[in-house]
């Protein structure tokens, strides 16, 4: 697996900016449009499950749960990205993701922030 599949994030100048922090220099905020967030729910292969089992047994990087984690956290950003530019913003401030256990039989992976319109200062 090449470093590019561990990866997300966004790619040079997107339409709505996403940030972890609460501004972004050389832009103000004009309006808070308010949460939005994206959400998904994967469940577990069984294949991967035995897979993970045997590795844990050994040690290491249980590669192909981290690639499905990282395709989970990307859909979840892309689905929060939809949501702000459905509602007008340009901008996600205080951009998280939050990773729970769904009912024993997946992981769901929420990203939220806060949906704003950014202008240049």
């Amino acid at each position: 697996m090449g470093i590019e599949e561990f990866g997300g994030g966004q790619g040079p100048q997107p339409d709505v900016l996403v940030v972890t922090t609460n501004d972004v220099p050389g832009h103000r905020v004009t309006e808070v449009i308010g949460e939005v967030f994206g959400l998904t729910v994967r469940s577990r292969h069984v294949g991967s499950q035995i897979g993970a089992g045997l590795k844990s047994l050994v040690g290491g990087e249980l590669k192909g749960l981290t690639k499905t984690l990282v395709e989970t956290r990307n859909q979840a950003m892309e689905r929060l990205v939809q949501q702000a530019r459905a509602r007008g913003a340009n901008g996600v401030l205080a951009f998280r993701f939050d990773v729970t256990e769904a009912a024993d039989v997946g992981t769901e992976v929420c990203a939220y922030g806060t949906a704003v319109v950014l202008a240049r200062e």
